[in-house]
């Protein structure tokens, strides 16, 4: 009864203190024998705020982020600060741009310049706001032109037309600009007052409602009027700026004015003298510089002159300034006012330049020992006599000679194998044909004689005959798609060639997930040529760190400048004369340098044609432009990834090339041209890593069929067609379609004929399978020339007549 009744301490038991035997002061000193802890309690005491305190740190914050952002708006376009530029942007054939950029050089109190080159723009200057505008039209259907102005652009003017709004080449631009990066963007919408009312109610309605879907919280501006003009220009410098990663942590400059000055040895090189406003970051004489669509080069000197776009522009002796609106032209009297005036900013130091190397010139003899070591002479002797084996040699043989006698089961060992090249060989084949014979065809035309009459393009049927082949080509794709994807991986065993010398190169894996596979081994010898970081994101963020918080010494933002740039083709001159923007980049450091470039892609869904591995295709990647032929991989977090031999329209996809190293963010923009010139968005996404070491691998599936079917075991016909085949894939592992897994047994005969053993019993349609890996790398295609793409097609019923001949 005691212990039942025993009692139990309950949840509000008495705690009593512990003793402090050993902790009080006079024996924590004697132990200390004087020395003092350190003491860690300031960083603490920031930690572990007040209430109050936060509160106070969190508004300074916010008070700082709101002064940048106002003093950032500010400066665009006022006097200290670039001029705000604008890119006029044409969606529609019907827009009327003429008009529109009338009446915006209609603005009271305002002066306009026009600009130098083919480009047609013009800089509007109102000293009353204190604003300055440079307003560039993009040129109607070049592709190039607007990405470039866009790359470089404070807003784009977006002209539509007030009852479709934009037609089917507006579409395919705006596809484009939304994948590379949108910066801030006004929709104006000229004309419609021919309409009746109600119609004009009735279209304004529509193409509200089709806006409302592309630009989500966007206004529509109608500009017919001055006061309406007015309205836009003040929306223009009032919103809020979107930024570019790639642009702002990088200095720009769109060309205004330009001069080619030969060199002494030849007239088609020689130096580029670009005159514009910078933009982004200080511009340092000694980085290297892109421009877009034409290379890297080195500058020489930059130069100060004086400002062509000043608010307050001083005063000549003998000149009078009108302060009502008028039109001057600058490429007479300014450039020898500017001549007069310029001023060295800087030169470039040698020593402190960047180079203009780009790939690693690769020393044959690097690789080699000048001695080897005594851990390294007793492994070779070990290997060696691993490695012996027993030869029947003729009598008096020598072990010289011995040793060049090649057994039955090493024949073809040391046989060249690339089967990527031989899948793409048919192809290959097809387009010489067809490029033969519609050469001699035209040779054929030419010597008749042959009359000139335009005829329209649905008349001529013997053109319309010729792209048959193209699509049968075509069709040809589209099976090879399908098949991968019913398919995938597996390909049909040669009778013709041993399976063990075909594929020679590849490797069974226990487990594609875990098994191990070193990323320095069997490295082609163009890994040769490429720079590779240890440590490419702490690079990153070092160098970001380095331009947020360090100041460069250099042209600031905003600042007129002339740069001098060096061994420039004349061909650059000659593009801008043509009315083409010039458009230049300064360059990070290490980014003239090639390397490994991995990007995360996604199809493009107003694109459905098959795009297989290795094919040619347009990068627009940040501010470069290139050709390159890449790999299609998984997007996996593991250490090996499994190649894909099309571009898939259901899941996103890392895209491998040999390319200059950029440094991310930045976007790309996939283009394929089409035979008639025509570039075509396949894919979109960004820049992934910069990494040579990442495994990509070649997955082949040899399949067989059960023959006859025991309780665990089977034989396996059609997998391999004679025995040699058979012992030599024996030690990988095999799996079936329907999950079994097992290995082979034995041979059987000597046709292919194989016993199987199993996890359990395999069903009369199942199919066995046999995987073998191997590592791909992408092909050394890289080319900075892009061809200038053919405008698009903007409706079908719109399409050109053409000249041809008529016998």
């Amino acid at each position: 009864m005691a212990a039942a009744g025993a009692h139990r301490p309950g949840p509000l038991k008495q705690q009593n203190k512990a003793h402090k035997g050993g902790k009080h002061s006079g024996s924590s000193q004697r132990r200390a024998g004087g020395r003092v802890p350190v003491k860690a309690q300031p960083r603490r005491r920031l930690r572990d705020l007040s209430r109050v305190d936060r509160r106070h740190q969190a508004l300074q914050l916010r008070r700082q982020r709101k002064e940048a952002v106002l003093t950032e708006k500010r400066s665009l376009g006022s006097r200290d600060g670039p001029p705000h530029l604008v890119v006029v942007v044409l969606l529609h054939s019907r827009a009327a741009a003429q008009d529109s950029l009338r009446l915006l050089q209609s603005h009271d109190s305002a002066v306009v310049r026009a600009d130098e080159g083919g480009a047609g723009g013009f800089a509007l200057l109102c000293p009353r706001l204190k604003q300055r505008w440079r307003f560039v039209t993009a040129p109607a259907g070049d592709l190039h032109a607007v990405l470039d102005l866009a790359k470089v652009a404070d807003s784009l003017l977006f002209i539509l037309d007030p009852v479709d709004g934009w037609d089917s080449a507006g579409e395919h631009c705006l596809s484009c600009l939304f994948a590379q990066g949108l910066p801030s963007y006004a929709l104006a919408v000229p004309g419609g007052t021919d309409l009746p009312p109600k119609k004009r109610i009735d279209a304004r309605k529509k193409l509200s409602k089709s806006i409302e879907k592309r630009f989500p919280e966007a206004k529509l501006f109608p500009l017919n009027t001055e006061q309406e003009s007015s309205l836009l220009l003040r929306h223009l410098s009032s919103q809020k700026q979107r930024h570019l990663a790639f642009r702002d942590r990088r200095a720009h400059l769109l060309a205004r004015a330009a001069e080619f000055v030969p060199s002494q040895d030849s007239d088609l090189v020689g130096t580029l003298k670009v005159s514009g406003f910078v933009r982004g970051q200080t511009l340092n004489v000694n980085s290297l510089v892109h421009i877009v669509g034409h290379g890297d080069f080195q500058l020489s000197q930059v130069d100060a002159p004086p400002d062509p776009l000043s608010l307050n522009p001083r005063v000549v002796k003998g000149q009078k300034r009108s302060q009502d609106m008028e039109v001057q032209d600058d490429s007479g009297n300014g450039a020898v006012e500017m001549e007069e005036d310029i001023k060295v900013l800087m030169k470039a130091d040698p020593s402190k330049q960047e180079s203009l190397q780009s790939e690693v010139v690769p020393d044959p003899m690097e690789g080699e020992q000048t001695w080897p070591t005594e851990e390294e002479l007793q492994e070779a002797e070990e290997s060696l006599k691993a490695n012996r084996r027993v030869v029947k040699v003729p009598k008096g043989t020598s072990k010289y000679q011995a040793a060049w006698i090649v057994d039955d089961g090493e024949e073809g060992s040391e046989k060249d194998d690339d089967d990527d090249e031989d899948d793409d060989m048919d192809d290959d084949l097809m387009e010489e044909a067809v490029s033969q014979e519609g050469e001699s065809s035209e040779e054929e035309a030419g010597e008749e004689e042959s009359e000139t009459m335009t005829v329209s393009e649905c008349l001529r049927d013997d053109q319309y005959d010729e792209k048959m082949e193209e699509d049968e080509q075509m069709l040809e794709r589209y099976k090879q798609e399908r098949m991968d994807e019913m398919f995938p991986d597996e390909v049909d065993t040669p009778r013709d060639v041993p399976a063990r010398v075909r594929f020679q190169k590849y490797r069974g894996l226990k487990s594609f997930r875990t098994s191990p596979w070193d990323p320095k081994e069997n490295l082609p010898r163009d890994y040769a040529r490429i720079f590779q970081f240890q440590d490419f994101f702490r690079t990153r963020k070092n160098l970001f760190r380095q331009i947020e918080k360090e100041e460069t010494e250099g042209a600031s933002v905003g600042w007129y400048v002339t740069l001098h740039v060096c061994n420039v083709p004349v061909s650059v001159m000659e593009s801008f004369k043509e009315g083409k923007p010039l458009v230049l980049f300064s360059l990070l450091p290490h980014e003239q340098k090639m390397s490994v470039l991995n990007f995360l892609v996604r199809r493009h869904p107003g694109n459905s044609e098959p795009v297989r591995a290795k094919e040619e295709l347009i990068f627009h990647c940040g501010f470069r432009r290139f050709r390159a032929s890449p790999l299609f991989s998984q997007h996996t977090s593991a250490d090996k990834h499994k190649l894909e031999r099309f571009l898939r329209p259901d899941a996103a996809l890392v895209v491998t090339v040999y390319a200059p190293i950029t440094f991310p963010p930045a976007s790309v923009l996939l283009f394929k041209q089409r035979s008639n010139g025509m570039h075509d968005l396949i894919a979109t996404g960004s820049l992934l890593s910069v990494d040579p070491d990442r495994i990509v691998i070649k997955r082949l599936v040899l399949s067989g069929h059960p023959f006859k079917i025991f309780t665990k075991t089977a034989v396996v016909r059609y997998m391999f067609f004679n025995r040699e085949d058979v012992m030599w894939f024996k030690p990988v592992e095999l799996r079936t379609k329907w999950g079994r897994r097992g290995h082979i047994k034995e041979p059987l005969g000597t046709h292919g004929h194989m016993k199987c053993h199993f996890d359990g019993q395999l069903k009369s349609q199942d199919t066995v399978l046999l995987n073998l890996y191997k590592r791909a790398f992408p092909k050394w295609t890289y080319d900075p020339h892009v061809p200038e793409p053919v405008p698009w097609v903007r409706s079908e019923s719109a399409l050109p007549e053409r000249e041809v001949e008529m016998e």
